[in-house]
């Protein structure tokens, strides 16, 4: 079984950076490739929503409230990914989830995996 292991998540002050981290664990020998990965975040009273998304090549997309702010990127090589948040605002406090696409025969079926979740709280 694979799982996705979230780290970086805490609190800071408006304007400060914050690097959270999803590695893959367990039986990640089966893996056969992780395609699409993505972070979301959830703020109380309100739906997931997509934060940044990375395909396995380096396409990249993010939602229109952290363009500029935040960089999403990969190490497939680690099976991790990565969210890099800048200047970051009090509306950006969430409970932050990173998600894979993992397939584990080529040309077989997909499968989405989510971390736990890690909580970022941004002060004023």
């Amino acid at each position: 079984q694979v799982q996705l292991v979230e780290s970086g998540g805490g609190l800071v002050q408006a304007g400060g950076s914050l690097r959270l981290s999803c590695a893959a664990s367990g039986s990640i020998f089966s893996i056969n490739a992780i395609n699409a990965m993505g972070w979301y975040r959830q703020a109380p009273g309100k739906e997931r929503e997509l934060v940044a998304a990375i395909s396995r090549g380096g396409s990249t997309n993010y939602a229109d409230s952290v363009k500029g702010r935040f960089t999403i990127s990969r190490d497939n090589a680690k099976n991790t990914g990565y969210l890099q948040m800048n200047s970051l605002k009090p509306e950006d406090t969430a409970v932050y989830y990173c998600n894979a696409i993992i397939r584990y025969v080529s040309y077989g079926p997909e499968y989405a995996y989510w971390g736990q979740g890690t909580q970022v709280t941004v002060s004023s």
